[in-house]
């Protein structure tokens, strides 16, 4: 395909007017990204976004989307607020003489991280208007090709033209069909409840699960994590899922692999959760994490002829557009790799693609990522079940387990896990994992190694900081074991 079909989608090199050259659904990461880089490449660009509003289970709204109205920004505010708790407990051990209870206000951190969310959604609008941006306010869905309805609150309908329309609309979070469903709750509800819960269930293994309860856990409530796996975290590397799974209960979490939730009921003590393997719960609170699925069933796609897969997720190709030319999708909408700095990559991908006259496809090498639980998993490249099954030869596996040098005066019994995978052919390191203190904040560095193709000499020959928990991935130089590529990996759970 030319580079001026890509763009204009069309060979005859007719130009129609139009109300604008972009115009974008979706307010959250992605949506606001790809509107002002193409903006700022001199697109004329609209954007719609309902304003915030109580929790649907149908839309939400805010600019910034999900990210930080409800998704990581307010979340890792909790998971701040959680992890004072443990921090205090060590403290006595260090000297801090703390006499008295520690109390936790609920009230106080929900405030805090109300206003933070506010405050920055004025960034997000600020951004647009200083792109010269046009922002509606009000729920989008196309119409055709070109052409994008914006219904907005009080039920008008206006009607915008536009070159190339994106999609940004994000995920929305799915429950369980199970009797009572409705007495659970969505993570976005789980940010902002009046109330802190003494009692809390949980349902799932995913990252908004563990992460749940690591917040509930670190602010003094009991917590139940219900799981159909063996171990929480599927997807992850398994010996990293083990040690995620020891931290939980090491931090007074109670685990319940292989077990699903049968119904839900009220009782005079509370909700009553009833398993699949028979046992009784009681819980103020039961947290539905069990997923999220693209958010497009209200845009109105199949009646622009715009393909959706059988997630309802919006199909695209390696440069974001959709079957339909003038129609392109970013984001979680996609359900590619599901996370915000995705998002923006991808966006920014699209907006030099379109508007600046530089086809580019998002590269999904190399991308990490981090659960946020207490303490962090974070991880880059390949685990090893999935080097096993790439891989052409066979593969050097190092890892390491150690208390870390504060927990050694605070007595906390908490083992830091890192791992490196290795090519045993090439030497170069296919993937990195960690758990334990900081996580994220290492890997962010070792993420930059792995883009540049790092090999395990390089890492061997790097001087290390001294003392951090860090210096261990350069002098990891013990072998664990070695895999044969193809065998079944000791540690798929």
């Amino acid at each position: 395909m030319s580079r001026k079909m890509l763009i204009d989608g069309a060979a005859d090199g007719q130009e129609a007017h139009y109300d604008f050259d972009l115009f974008v659904i979706g307010a959250g990461s992605g949506g606001v990204r790809g509107a002002r880089f193409s903006a700022n490449h001199g697109a004329k660009v609209g954007i719609c976004e309902l304003p915030f509003h109580p929790i649907s289970s149908e839309v939400i709204g805010g600019v910034g989307g999900t990210c930080v109205i409800r998704g990581c920004v307010p979340k890792k505010i909790l998971v701040y607020g959680a992890c004072f708790g443990g921090e205090l407990e060590d403290a006595r051990s260090y000297g801090w003489e703390l006499n008295n209870k520690i109390n936790f206000n609920w009230k106080t951190l929900l405030e805090k991280k109300t206003n933070e969310i506010n405050r920055l959604s004025g960034i997000y609008k600020k951004l647009l208007s200083n792109a010269a941006v046009k922002l509606f306010e009000g729920e989008g869905k196309v119409v055709g090709p070109n052409e994008v309805e914006v219904t907005q609150l009080d039920g008008t309908k206006l009607s915008y033209s536009a070159k190339h329309i994106l999609i940004a609309t994000g995920s929305r979070a799915q429950f369980p069909n199970i009797p009572g469903k409705e007495l659970g709750i969505s993570s976005d509800e789980a940010l902002s409840l009046e109330d802190l819960p003494k009692r809390a269930v949980i349902l799932g293994g995913g990252y908004i699960a563990v992460e749940f309860a690591s917040i509930w856990r670190g602010m003094g409530a009991e917590v139940h994590l219900l799981f159909r796996k063996e171990l929480p975290l599927r997807g992850f590397d398994g010996e990293m899922r083990a040690g995620v799974a020891r931290n939980l209960q090491g931090r007074g979490i109670n685990l319940h692999p292989t077990t699903n939730i049968s119904e839900l009921s009220k009782s005079a003590e509370g909700i009553k959760v009833v398993t699949d393997n028979g046992k009784e719960l009681i819980a103020d609170v039961v947290l539905f994490a069990t997923g999220r699925v693209p958010n497009t069933k209200r845009l109105n796609l199949q009646a622009a002829g715009v393909e959706l897969d059988n997630l309802g997720a919006v199909k695209v190709d390696e440069y974001s557009r959709t079957n339909v030319p003038s129609i392109w999708a970013v984001g979680d909408v996609t359900n590619r790799v599901n996370l915000t700095p995705v998002a923006l990559m991808e966006a920014t991908c699209f907006a030099n693609t379109v508007f600046g006259g530089n086809p580019t496809k998002p590269d999904y090498n190399h991308i990490p990522c981090a659960v946020f639980s207490i303490p962090p998993l974070s991880v880059v490249g390949l685990s090893e079940e999935e080097a096993v099954q790439q891989a052409n030869g066979d593969l050097l596996i190092y890892t390491s387990s150690f208390n870390p040098m504060k927990n050694t005066i605070s007595g906390r019994q908490e083992k830091t896990i890192m791992k490196l995978v290795v090519d045993a052919n090439t030497d170069k390191v296919l993937g990195a994992s960690m758990c334990g203190p900081d996580a994220p904040e290492i890997m962010q560095g070792i993420a930059i190694a792995l883009k540049c193709g790092a090999t395990k000499a390089q890492f061997d020959s790097t001087v290390g900081i001294h003392p951090s928990a860090a210096e261990e991935f350069v002098t990891m130089r013990s072998l664990t074991r070695r895999v044969t590529a193809g065998s079944k990996s000791k540690t798929n759970l």
